[in-house]
């Protein structure tokens, strides 16, 4: 049963007209911040990421009361939904030996890349996506979206880029793409090592599928592309406007691939 307050009318407009705490003002402050990076991000972050960059920023708050105003003000990250990633492997070209063995660890920038393709559906038809990433930082090192030598493209962009000596780990799946002659004599021009992922087994090229995952549950599954051309728009801001430069990675200390790579060309 509820118990009804007795509370006159003048004591009632008394309490409406009493000034806001300190603190109820430090949070409607700190709310505003909390808005700001989560439209920032594109509605992704939580109450985590949005403390982590609140606290890069120099604003000093604790997760608890980020998630309570968030919590209150109903702000929540965009719900992930899963996908399934597709590939060629069934060819007669040779396979390359597993030199990664899982072990996504390295020690300096250039030292391993992987790589991945995901299809990307439009009104028009699929667009095709292949990516390469720098395990050291994570960051997307080369992408392509052009049908014609779609994998070609990527690695001549991801090389021309960062200019790679010579002894890089390459690491794919077993897709013909990559298996292919023309593919692996452009490794070899490079001077790249090519490693190729186990029969049937993801986890082997996990960082690669955890990129798709990343950008299909933040950015693909919320847009319904007319055009292959809008796709790739928008693909193009993800990545280098935001993935690259931007989104905050737990495996990086809540820093970005960006601000990541600064602070160690300062050190």
């Amino acid at each position: 049963m509820c118990q009804v307050l007795k509370v006159s009318r003048s004591g009632y407009y008394a309490w409406l007209k009493r000034p806001k705490s300190k603190r109820d003002l430090e949070n409607e402050k700190l709310l505003e911040q909390i808005k700001r990076v989560h439209k920032k991000s594109r509605n992704i972050y939580g109450s985590i990421r949005i403390t982590k960059q609140l606290n890069h920023e120099g604003i000093k708050c604790g997760r608890n009361r980020v998630y309570r105003l968030m919590k209150l003000n109903n702000i929540q990250s965009i719900m992930k939904r899963k996908f399934k990633a597709t590939t060629n492997s069934k060819h007669s070209y040779p396979v390359a030996p597993n030199l990664l063995n899982q072990n996504f660890t390295v020690e300096k920038p250039n030292q391993a890349w992987v790589t991945d393709i995901a299809y990307i559906a439009t009104k028009e038809g699929w667009l095709y996506l292949a990516i390469i990433l720098d395990l050291y930082d994570p960051k997307v090192v080369g992408w392509s979206t052009m049908t014609q030598q779609l994998v070609i493209n990527a690695l001549n962009n991801a090389v021309s880029r960062r200019k790679p000596t010579k002894g890089l780990i390459h690491h794919s799946d077993r897709g013909s793409q990559y298996a292919s002659k023309a593919y692996q004599s452009l490794l070899k021009s490079y001077g790249m090592k090519a490693s190729m992922s186990r029969k049937g087994n993801c986890y082997d090229n996990a960082c690669a599928e955890s990129f798709f995952g990343t950008l299909k549950t933040e950015m693909v599954y919320f847009n319904k592309y007319e055009t292959r051309a809008q796709a790739k728009s928008s693909i193009f801001e993800y990545i280098e406007l935001f993935y690259n430069t931007e989104r905050l990675h737990s495996s990086l200390n809540y820093k970005s691939p960006k601000n990541y790579e600064n602070q160690r060309k300062v050190a």
